[in-house]
Parts: structure tokens; sequence; C-alpha cells
């Protein structure tokens, strides 16, 4: 089914394959080697996040177990802390457990963000703790710049690593008053994708110490990683770094603006109220079977692609759904994307 407008830029964007062909033609000339980009993007991130060294990687899953597996090693620790609904424990299958042997503790409460007094409370060594800017799975929201300064102190006062799940690291960076290399120095390494808000085809970036990267390099070529011909993937997310990474400000006050408008609408209500990056969650009064089937006609009637999916609630008569905005989300004004949500019940 033909997705016309799509308010998710993880939705398939209306990117055309023959378009980033054309493009990509334009950036790679007769004198590029196949190495040139790969080394390109791996010297920009490592620039932009103020770090020796980064290591391109074809998948975030595989750099941050990376990043995990070379920090166990280094502090002889098996165990790693985090937010209960940290991306790798939720969403990757817990490979850090099945493929490395290491365990997770999941710190604080799964509805609030974590704290220093839920790290202080694990108890067990760790090898590392895990913060992933935004927290995505509460609505993208941030800690404050002093308390993440002050959780990653106390990892390295106690002998772990602080790493960065830095996914939608690019959109977490509008929500401080500081550069991307300000908040990567409270970190040893630090995870960022090509693929989300850069809209490249897929990929990441994991920077660090010279000795730390060197390590993991060692892992990528163990877990596959290792391949020759990156040069596309790669010179996708420079374009997307071109393009994308300059306007992520652009986009957190059109995620503010559609937030407004929902909440003074009524009928939703947004978490954060006041989104703090371009990602926030939308609270709706229906159970998520009806909320995805009414997604599900408005996609067939009109080509809309309102959200991914919807997600389950304590009461299930209420449901909420994320929104990440990007190039695609613009296309939309916010009093057509409240409109749209009060309309979802009459479309179930």
């Amino acid at each position: 089914m033909d997705i016309r407008r799509s308010l998710s830029n993880h939705s398939g964007a209306r990117r055309s394959p023959h378009e980033v062909l054309r493009r990509l033609a334009e950036r790679i000339t007769p004198q590029t080697q196949p190495q040139d980009p790969v080394r390109e993007l791996e010297e920009r991130v490592a620039d932009l996040l103020g770090k020796p060294r980064a290591l391109f990687f074809p998948s975030g899953t595989m750099a941050q177990q990376t990043a995990l597996r070379v920090h166990s090693e280094r502090t002889g620790r098996r165990a790693f802390a985090g937010h209960p609904q940290s991306h790798m424990h939720v969403w990757e299958n817990q490979g850090y457990s099945a493929v490395h042997g290491l365990r997770f503790h999941p710190a604080g409460d799964r509805h609030e963000l974590l704290t220093l007094d839920d790290l202080k409370a694990v108890g067990e060594p760790l090898a590392a703790i895990v913060i992933e800017l935004p927290q995505r799975d509460i609505g993208g929201q941030l800690p404050a710049f002093a308390d993440l300064a002050a959780q990653t102190r106390w990892a390295r006062d106690n002998g772990a690593a602080a790493h960065c799940d830095g996914a939608r690291f690019w959109e977490a960076q509008t929500g401080y008053d500081a550069t991307p290399a300000e908040i990567a120095d409270l970190f040893d390494t630090v995870y960022v994708s090509l693929y989300k808000g850069l809209e490249g085809v897929r990929g990441a970036v994991l920077a660090g110490d010279a000795e730390t990267i060197e390590h993991a390099a060692v892992w990528r070529r163990r877990l596959g990683g290792a391949i020759v011909d990156a040069w596309p993937l790669a010179a996708i997310a420079l374009m997307g770094m071109d393009e994308n990474l300059p306007r992520m400000a652009e986009f957190k006050a059109h995620a503010q603006a559609l937030a407004a408008a929902i909440n003074a609408d009524g009928f939703a209500h947004t978490t954060p109220e006041v989104p703090v990056t371009p990602v926030f969650h939308v609270h709706l009064p229906m159970s998520r079977e009806a909320a995805q089937q009414a997604a599900q006609n408005l996609l067939e009637d009109a080509g809309i692609k309102l959200f991914l999916y919807a997600r389950s609630n304590p009461d299930p008569r209420r449901c909420s759904f994320e929104v990440s905005v990007g190039v695609s989300a613009l296309e939309f004004t916010p009093r057509e994307v409240a409109e749209l949500i009060r309309g979802l019940p009459s479309r179930a």
C-alpha cells in the first residue's frame, strides 16, 4: 500500500530509490575510492563528538553490544545498568546476554528518568552504565545536563564506563545548551545511528578513545561487521549529515507546535507536554486495537501513515503512539495533525 504522507520519519518516508541514487552519483566522483566515504564519515563523527576515533558498524545493535563487550573485558566485570526501557533490553532480544554473557540491571522506574540514586541502588560492581539520549520509550525525555554529568561521574568514580545510547543523539542535542562534543565528553563511548534522524539506509558509528575503538574493531570483525563495501551506506549517511543535521532545531520547533495543537484540542495529550526533543508521545482515549485499526483505515483512505504502531497502556481503554519529527513530518500543519488524531475514533 502506497504511503503518500507520513508523520513519522521512520515509516516509509517518501524517498525514491532512484532519487537517492541520482544524488549519490553526484556525490561520488570518478576519483572516489571505496574507502573514502567510510573514512570521511568516521572522521566527521569523531570530530563532531570530540572523540579521538570513530568506527563504522553495519547496525546499532552490533555497535552497542561491541561497546559493552569491550568495557566488560577492560574492567573484568560482566554487569551493566540502565533504564528499564533500555533499547538493548526491550528491543534487541537481550543480545548482550545471548551473545556476550552480560547481565543487565534495570535501574529505577520504567516510566521515569533514570536518577543517580537509582544507579547507587544497583549494588553489583558494573562494567558500564548505559544512558539513552533521549529516552525514547518514555516520550523522548532528557535528564538535566547536571544530572547527566553526575551520573557519568559516578560511573567513573566506581570503576565503570559511561556509554551513550545515542540512536537519536542528534535530536537529543537540541534539548541541551551544549554542543555535541560537550555532551559526548561526559561519556567514554557514544553510539550514533545513521538512519533515523539522518534518514540514511542503515548503519551506526561508535566513537571513543583510540584504545577502545581499536578493541572494538576486533569485535566488529568477530561479529561479521567488517564489511568491505560499506561505502554506499556511509555516503548516504553523509548526505543526511549535510542536509538533516542542520535542521534538528527546526524539527524540535515543529514537534513543539504539533504538541501544542494536540493538547489545545483536548481529545488527546502529549508526553512531555512541551517536547524537549523532536520526539514525543501522544496518548489517546482509545484501546490499542481500535487505534491501530483507525490508523490502518486512514492509510487506506487517504494514504497517510499517522504512526508506526500503538503502544499498550495499563488501562486497556487507552493507548499511545510515538511521533518522531523529521523532514516528512514538516508537511503536516499542527491543526491538521490535531484534527487527524481527533478523527481516529470515527475511523476505527
